[in-house]
């Protein structure tokens, strides 16, 4: 699978027309809110249309091809920002300059968010800030964006990217302007992830239908080896008087680091996904006598990944506890 983009580095953006006109409109009518909140399911786009707009309020100008925000990539702008050195933009990201996986957007990081719109652009239109996800502000970082939303600078855009706003500050919520995204069709989504991974068309169908139609998690399950887990958690149901250990005991290694962790999520909603379609199926056919043995293993896999982050359990161990418990159903 081609390795995939950040969405930094996205020149393209589908099924988003409607909010690039709006953003465009309100660039062009000179009264440009300065706070934007981006909302929808994880993975529909909002982030690369975040970096989309950045470039554009950055000085990129448009690409004469594309979508209302698509930019030339040729630009000193957009060379600037896929640099990740470009002076009037700041992100605040979950990823460390180190490549790792942060569990929040650090508050001392927020809070540089003041001082970096004190500033007059260096040498673009706007200074703009990206916060990728929202979501991932404890309470003192989001107090800390909080304090710029209220002291709004006067050439300065935030864009906010939020899968669940209903979590954010209410006070955070009003004082931006919404831009609401939704899952594209699925021909879209399927393009999006063909294009971008260089997968077949089956193998893009089924991690688009895994991912729930949004094409950045449908990619980021290709980067994450999804394909090949949800084959494992097939097998696994499959074989589960008679286990092959192999496959099992490697996947059980392979949820050590941030990757890991993702990977270790994922694998129970596969396999959750697979027990609830599975009872279904046996209760339509008139074979669900042990109905209620599955619906507790089910609640299990919902809440193990929950209890092994919040409790900071060996992924490995509640992996196998997972195991014991589908083998002790289909016994």
């Amino acid at each position: 699978m081609a390795e995939g983009l950040h969405p930094r580095d996205t020149m393209r953006l589908l099924g988003h027309e409607a909010q690039e006109a709006a953003f465009v409109a309100a660039l062009d009518s000179g009264r440009l809110h300065h706070a934007w909140l981006l909302t929808g399911p994880e993975g529909v786009g909002k982030a690369s249309f975040a970096y989309h707009a950045a470039r554009r309020l950055l000085g990129a100008p448009w690409d004469g091809v594309g979508g209302p925000l698509s930019s030339t990539p040729d630009h000193v702008a957009s060379r600037l920002m896929a640099a990740r050195t470009h002076p009037d933009l700041m992100v605040l990201e979950r990823v460390g300059e180190d490549g790792k996986v942060r569990k929040v957007i650090p508050v001392d990081e927020a809070r540089q968010l003041p001082e970096f719109f004190s500033k007059s652009p260096a040498q673009a239109p706007y200074r703009v800030a990206i916060v990728d996800a929202a979501d991932d502000l404890n309470v003192n970082a989001a107090n800390a964006i909080l304090k710029t939303l209220e002291e709004p600078p006067p050439r300065g855009v935030l864009l906010l990217v939020s899968h669940a706003p209903g979590r954010l500050l209410p006070t955070i919520r009003s004082r931006c302007r919404t831009l609401a995204f939704r899952t594209p069709d699925e021909d879209t989504a399927e393009a999006i992830v063909r294009e971008r991974s260089g997968l077949d068309g089956h193998d893009t169908a089924r991690l688009v239908k895994m991912a729930g139609g949004a094409p950045g998690l449908a990619l980021r399950m290709g980067e994450l080896g999804m394909l090949a887990i949800d084959d494992t958690a097939h097998e696994m149901l499959n074989s589960l008087k008679h286990p092959n250990p192999a496959p099992l005991l490697a996947l059980a290694d392979s949820f050590r680091g941030g990757e890991g962790a993702e990977r270790f999520q994922m694998l129970f909603e596969r396999l959750s996904d697979r027990v609830r379609t599975m009872a279904t199926d046996q209760a339509m056919s008139g074979q669900g006598d042990d109905l209620d043995r599955w619906a507790d293993v089910w609640d299990l896999l919902q809440s193990i990944p929950r209890e092994a982050e919040a409790l900071n359990l060996d992924r490995a161990d509640s992996f196998w506890t997972a195991v014991r418990a589908l083998r002790r159903a289909a016994a």
